[in-house]
């Protein structure tokens, strides 16, 4: 599992660490570990270091310095190393080690700036650390817009510049990195959407903190933490035993919904699937997926809050397309007072949005929201949300009582007292009509399998990115991929869980 965490515990850890070791040594090891990742890069793209062009922007912090160090290391393999000194102070350790290595350094003035950015190879950004929150104050912010024009590689110093390495807020102009080399711990800052966007490829330089690190905040599974929660029939299994999963979704106006719910759960091995509406989206399942057990819902013994003519299930996928009128409520109503696990998503957010008395059950509750969703159930703009993914997710888990999965460029699942879980996997072809319904019907089938909400909906969201990398194609550099639709993904499902 890759653990992520906040600036005030890196510094903590940095600090109990720092206190045993010789001055100077924790920045020596992350220079040393930086200048061989952008050797690396150099090599791979000029051909060689020796007579490559490294402009570094140095600031007034320790990743100023760590930049400068770097910059020395290079400059003796021969780079021309220039540096461009816009803080008020300068690292002088660093800055020493950087002229007697070869190097050379020159005051912030912004046409020279610009000449050095336009010819560089490889832009070290030691702007700002960790520490910086808020937006980039002149010279930086306009340094990390003349960088975002330069046909040389970006590689970010611990952070890029303008992103919280706490929570991934971007708040203006902020540094666009090919690459950021974090030192000692992933930041959860890289790896949540804006700032995940910026980081670019995140490479870890081991430092020494692991023996000092706290708790993680954030968390991303990895593909053997996914095997090892998936669950896999033996011989002793049955379709019960693999789990029961029952879907209320579709309507006769938002049929295609009900088709790709139903897919998800088939494809991702349900034992059964109990699928319960209208008689259109009955029939189109019927059609598509006969494999699935179908029930047309009778208005009357709805409004009665009664789905016993549906049968026994193990947890629910409530929404998907069912709208969001007087009997959809009704559904939404006896689905929820039901004492099995329930995914709500979708139509079933909004009912929920309106109607919050129907969180009140004592079973687990996985919802499954895009930003706008998620903007109605908190009642927050939209923008604040996508701004601060973190906080928002957090503050949903706590306040609505439940397992939230936030959608999005960057997919978090959250659970009160437990990390935030981040999803690596996936393409943008994911942002397409019916995607989210499949991966509704991902999760519902896991939760009938046993799974708990929360490692439910991080096993889906894995899941579900991983199919639509394989029915995009692209292979592992995504290069090559073509557009995807829903059923697309559904359909890859098996070759995704084979992979794992």
């Amino acid at each position: 599992m890759r653990t992520a965490y906040t600036s005030d515990q890196i510094r903590s850890a940095e600090r109990a660490l720092m206190a045993r070791l010789p001055e100077g040594t924790l920045m020596g090891r992350a220079a040393t570990g930086l200048a061989a990742v952008c050797a690396h890069l150099l090599a791979g793209s000029c051909g060689r270091v020796y007579g490559s062009r490294v402009t570094l922007l140095i600031g007034s912090g320790d990743n100023g310095g760590d930049a400068l160090y770097a910059g020395a290391r290079l400059a003796r393999r021969g780079a021309r190393v220039e540096a461009v000194l816009a803080g008020s102070r300068t690292h002088e350790g660093g800055l020493a080690a950087l002229r007697e290595a070869g190097g050379r350094a020159h005051p912030y003035d912004a046409a020279r700036a610009r000449e050095l950015l336009a010819r560089a190879d490889l832009v070290m950004d030691g702007l700002v650390g960790i520490g910086g929150s808020g937006a980039l104050r002149e010279p930086y912010a306009t340094l990390a817009e003349l960088t975002g024009e330069t046909g040389g590689l970006a590689v970010a110093v611990d952070v890029p510049s303008g992103v919280d390495a706490s929570s991934g807020r971007v708040e203006g102009p902020a540094i666009r990195a090919h690459l950021t080399v974090t030192f000692g711990a992933y930041k959860a800052g890289l790896l949540v959407d804006p700032g995940a966007s910026h980081a670019g490829a995140v490479e870890l330089v081991d430092i020494g903190l692991g023996p000092f690190l706290p708790d993680p905040e954030v968390a991303a599974l990895t593909a053997d933490d996914v095997a090892d929660l998936l669950p896999c029939p033996d011989a002793e299994s049955d379709k019960y035993r693999r789990g029961v999963v029952g879907i209320a979704a579709g309507s006769d106006r938002y049929t295609g919904a009900a088709v790709l719910s139903v897919g998800g759960a088939v494809r991702t091995g349900a034992g059964m699937v109990r699928f319960a509406s209208s008689a259109e989206p009955v029939r189109l399942v019927r059609a598509r997926w006969p494999e699935a057990v179908t029930t047309v819902l009778d208005p009357s013994l709805v409004l009665k809050s009664s789905l016993d003519e549906v049968g026994r299930v193990q947890a629910w996928v409530l929404g998907p397309g069912l709208g969001t009128g007087p009997e959809a409520h009704a559904v939404a109503r006896a689905v929820l007072s039901t004492g099995v696990p329930v995914l709500v998503d979708a139509d079933g957010l909004t009912l929920v949005a309106k109607d919050r008395t129907l969180l009140r059950r004592a079973a687990p509750t996985v919802l499954t929201p895009h930003a706008g969703e998620l903007s109605r159930l908190l009642g927050v703009p939209r923008e604040h949300i996508e701004a601060g993914r973190l906080e928002h997710v957090r503050r949903a888990a706590a306040e609505l009582g439940a397992t939230v999965l936030l959608k999005g460029s960057t997919t978090l699942v959250a659970e009160e007292h437990r990390p935030v879980r981040v999803n690596t996997t996936g393409t943008p072809w994911l942002a397409t009509g019916g995607t989210g319904d499949v991966l509704s019907g991902i999760a519902g089938a896991l939760l009938a399998a046993g799974l708990t909400g929360y490692d439910a909906a991080s096993c889906a969201a894995y899941v579900h990115g991983l199919a639509a990398r394989t029915a995009a194609g692209g292979g592992v550099t995504g290069r090559g991929q073509a557009p995807i639709a829903a059923l697309d993904v559904a359909q890859a499902l098996p070759e995704a869980l084979r992979t794992l």
